[in-house]
């Protein structure tokens, strides 16, 4: 054999060697130490983890999620976050996330499961740099979490989604420059946590996540930039500026309606420029609540009507017909109210507070017969529709109890029905506009 072919063979030789003696040390390195993390010896899975990771990073994926507990573990019992090991531990936290993220393609490729985004990693990283470094930056946190959320969407992990939510107003709070990019993250992050809510089939899962979108909900209406002067003098001028932007508008429309400030200005204003562009059934409700506003009622009931008719949903198209019988009841258009209340129930029969509305309106007009004691039947009549009410929706019985309590103080005498000829158990009809039958009690 010639000299330089005989070389050439044992360099290779050797090289093979060196290979399966790296392997080797691989695979006993990673036995060793994922036996200690699963142990909780964090201490003994330290070095031969790091070992992997270093020497051969796409072994196995679990390494990666080992070494997370394992520093995880290391800085949750150092005290002090400036002593050197702590700075240590935390940087090799953050070179572990890097890693994952840089090898991620790599294991997708391979077809192993299990294995997250790179998207859903990086907001993995977010939360753990919250937790433990030593002086966060918050923009640095929520640059992460913004890509991460916007990437994995209604996929993306609970707390993800709260701390996105949260670092976000912390930055609204330090600088009100940062409102509309909060009020959109809002959005997002609830639209999110409402798909989430949709896709989860398990009970456990489903309940947990509503549990966030519920903190959402209140970190948005704390947050101290929600309430409806606040929006009004944010969006007032906005609106205008955008008045040919239906996605601008349709999203003021819904923060101002979530906020209950459908009789600001802005709603209005935002409203009408929406239906001039679109005229869905949300911007009808925005114009007819302005008609209403100024007395208009006629004009008023014509958009609600057009917004019942244009909207799909029945559980919606309820809520509009209950909010035009509310309005109609304040101006004492008694007959019409009761019209739209029972369009409501028809849309849906578990909705409550339509009968509590009926019952309220037949209280506010319980005169119609020259009997006073007839008069007084009225509210047997008002009692049962607030039973009803509370038998269909349990979510209203509170408020349907406390008005019972109140309406029955003002029952007829059992004497002075006796001595116009009527009993407990007879079926007496109120007259009016009413018209309606009812049992003596």
């Amino acid at each position: 054999m010639k000299f330089k072919t005989l070389v050439a063979v044992l360099l290779l030789s050797g090289g093979v060697t060196s290979a399966f003696a790296q392997n080797d040390d691989c695979n006993k390195n990673s036995s060793i130490s994922h036996e200690a993390v699963r142990a909780g010896n964090f201490k003994d899975a330290y070095a031969p983890c790091m070992a992997v990771l270093k020497d051969c990073p796409t072994l196995r994926y679990y390494t990666f999620t080992d070494a997370q507990k394992i520093l995880v573990g290391f800085l949750s019992k150092i005290k002090d976050r400036n002593s050197a090991d702590y700075k240590k531990y935390f940087d090799e936290l953050m070179n572990v996330y890097d890693l994952r993220m840089k090898y991620i393609p790599e294991f997708v490729q391979k077809g192993m499961k299990g294995v997250p985004s790179i998207a859903d990693a990086l907001g993995a990283k977010a939360v753990d740099y919250l937790q433990y470094a030593p002086a966060p930056d918050l923009n640095t946190a929520y640059n992460w979490l913004k890509e991460s959320v916007n990437s994995e969407k209604g996929g993306s992990k609970p707390a993800v989604l709260h701390y996105f939510l949260d670092i976000s107003m912390q930055k609204v709070k330090a600088d009100t420059n940062h409102t509309d990019d909060f009020f959109q993250d809002y959005l997002n992050a609830s639209q999110y946590a409402d798909d989430a809510i949709n896709a989860e089939n398990n009970e456990a899962k489903k309940k947990n996540l509503q549990l966030i979108k519920d903190n959402l909900v209140a970190m948005f209406i704390n947050s101290g930039v929600a309430d409806c002067e606040s929006l009004q003098n944010i969006y007032g001028p906005k609106v205008e500026e955008h008045k040919a932007d239906s996605a601008f508008l349709k999203k003021t429309i819904a923060i101002l309606k979530m906020m209950k400030c459908n009789e600001s200005e802005a709603y209005f204003k935002a409203s009408e420029y929406m239906y001039r562009i679109n005229p869905t059934a949300d911007a009808a409700i925005g114009v007819a609540y302005m008609y209403y506003k100024k007395a208009d009622f006629d004009n008023a009931i014509k958009y609600f009507d057009e917004a019942l008719n244009k909207e799909t949903d029945n559980k919606k198209k309820a809520e509009i017909a209950y909010a035009t019988a509310a309005g109609l009841l304040q101006v004492k258009k008694l007959s019409q109210a009761r019209s739209y209340a029972q369009k409501a129930i028809s849309y849906n029969e578990n909705f409550g507070d339509p009968y509590i509305l009926i019952a309220q309106m037949y209280g506010s007009s319980p005169n119609w017969s020259d009997e006073a004691a007839l008069n007084k039947c009225t509210y047997f009549l008002v009692i049962d529709k607030l039973q009803r009410a509370k038998a269909v929706d349990p979510s209203v019985a509170e408020k349907a109890n406390e008005l019972i309590s109140t309406y029955a103080r003002h029952t007829p005498q059992a004497k002075d029905l006796f001595m116009l000829g009527y009993k407990a158990g007879d079926r007496v009809t109120i007259g009016g506009w009413i018209g309606e039958s009812t049992t003596i009690r």
